[in-house]
């Protein structure tokens, strides 16, 4: 099985390569700046590296990239900083989901390839009953107004949800929306739930960065997983973190 990652350095992405190389799995990732990459990557003949910007490659690059992949995950998110909030590209997650569809759909594979998004639980899944306080709903909308990257998760999984939809030939998915993001070292227990226990906003939880990756490269390679989530939106919290 080959999977092709972006967003690979980012702070999950990484964590999801290892977990992926770990288990024997190939991988492709789209990196700017190979030079910057872990030693151990370098050498590491499970790994393929390309050298592009994914804002820069076309339709017909990425299908050439992602032929022979099985699966394709994307970690991809905005930098902290000013340029990265409020610079472009501002749909950065979203014109890759699109670029990666696209390129999908030339292809034409003769299964389905996986496509595993990193989001957010600050993200509602429009295809259930979600329910929010005023008070969220009040805060959301002003994300969406003061933070381009809020409404780029948004807009990257709703393309998710009602371009490729639950019957694609082509393309099944799955976005993984993490709660309140924490650096450990090591895996721990999580749990996944079809959609958040608690408020985002006012009553955060927490998940490691590693359990995200680990949770995304099981997705990957478990076909029951697979099964039980795709063409959901599953939510990630560290264990023991529903209110009593």
């Amino acid at each position: 099985m080959t999977t092709l990652v972006v967003g690979a350095t980012g702070a999950t992405g990484k964590h999801l390569v290892d977990q992926l190389l770990n288990t024997g799995q190939k991988v492709k990732i789209i990196v700017r700046s190979p030079e910057k990459l872990p030693e151990s990557w370098k050498t590491n003949d499970q790994l393929s590296i390309i050298q592009a910007n994914i804002s820069d490659i076309t339709e017909d690059e990425m299908a050439e990239y992602i032929q022979g992949c099985n699966a394709i995950a994307s970690c991809l998110g905005h930098n902290m900083n000013w340029k990265g909030l409020y610079g472009k590209p501002r749909k950065l997650v979203t014109d890759a989901v699109r670029l990666l569809c696209n390129a999908i759909k030339k292809n034409a594979p003769d299964k389905p390839v996986k496509i595993v998004l990193m989001n957010t639980s600050g993200n509602r899944n429009r295809d259930l009953n979600e329910p929010i306080s005023i008070g969220q709903r009040f805060v959301i909308a002003l994300l969406r107004l003061l933070l381009p990257p809020h409404v780029d998760n948004e807009k990257a999984a709703d393309y998710l949800r009602t371009k490729v939809g639950q019957n694609h030939n082509l393309i099944e998915w799955v976005a993984v929306r993490p709660d309140g993001l924490v650096n450990e070292d090591k895996v721990t227990a999580y749990e996944v739930y079809p959609s958040p226990i608690r408020s985002a906003i006012f009553n955060a939880g927490t998940v490691s960065r590693i359990n995200v990756g680990h949770f995304m490269a099981e997705l990957i390679t478990e076909y029951d997983l697979w099964n039980k989530w795709k063409g959901q939106m599953p939510v990630i919290y560290k264990t023991a973190q529903k209110n009593s």
